[in-house]
């Protein structure tokens, strides 16, 4: 992967020797590995430590998630929020390993509709629940530096399952909750 930076590098007019740019393909390799970790983690060993029977019905809502991903299109960032909500039918997933389906899906090349749809048929998968909901906001760069150059287009992709597919007043509770006016 340095080689391939580093003629980047010469392609587009720099030196890869001078000095700021020296250790850039290390650099940057490091970094790319590090925000496509996700092919590499086992989505299922993540979830199946933590789940759990429990007399649970009622909803079960992380909002204000972090996500960054890069968009499969131009490699460029894409970052914001992930709400995710789940009504539980005997099986409960511990709260920390919510985010970390987050990050294991984020951490590929991605576009933000599947994204949207892997946590949450992840979520239905792992557990049965009687319902998923997932809400992304995010801010693409490919849309803020280049292209249309539009810096607060906000995108916001949704993946309803179960009953938040099926019962609006579900939907709208969960809606509700991640707006703050629940």
């Amino acid at each position: 992967m340095k080689d391939i930076i580093k003629q980047l590098l010469i392609n587009i007019g720099e030196d890869p020797e001078r000095a700021g740019l020296r250790k850039t393909p290390e650099r940057v390799e490091r970094a790319f590995r590090f925000l496509t970790e996700g092919y590499k983690k086992d989505i299922g060993k993540i979830v199946e430590s933590a789940t759990f029977e429990e007399r649970c019905d009622e909803m079960v809502v992380l909002k204000d998630i972090d996500i960054f991903s890069l968009c499969e299109h131009h490699l460029l960032p894409f970052y914001g929020k992930c709400h995710i909500a789940y009504i539980p039918d005997g099986k409960i997933l511990g709260l920390s390993k919510i985010p970390r389906i987050v990050e294991v899906f984020s951490r590929r090349l991605q576009i933000q509709e599947r994204l949207t749809n892997q946590i949450a048929e992840h979520m239905r998968d792992a557990l049965k629940p009687k319902g998923v909901a997932v809400v992304i906001e995010a801010l693409h760069l490919c849309m803020c530096m280049r292209g249309v150059e539009k810096q607060n287009a906000l995108t916001i992709t949704s993946s309803m399952l179960g009953v938040f597919k099926s019962d609006s007043r579900t939907r709208m509770e969960f809606m509700g909750f991640i707006k703050g006016k629940v």
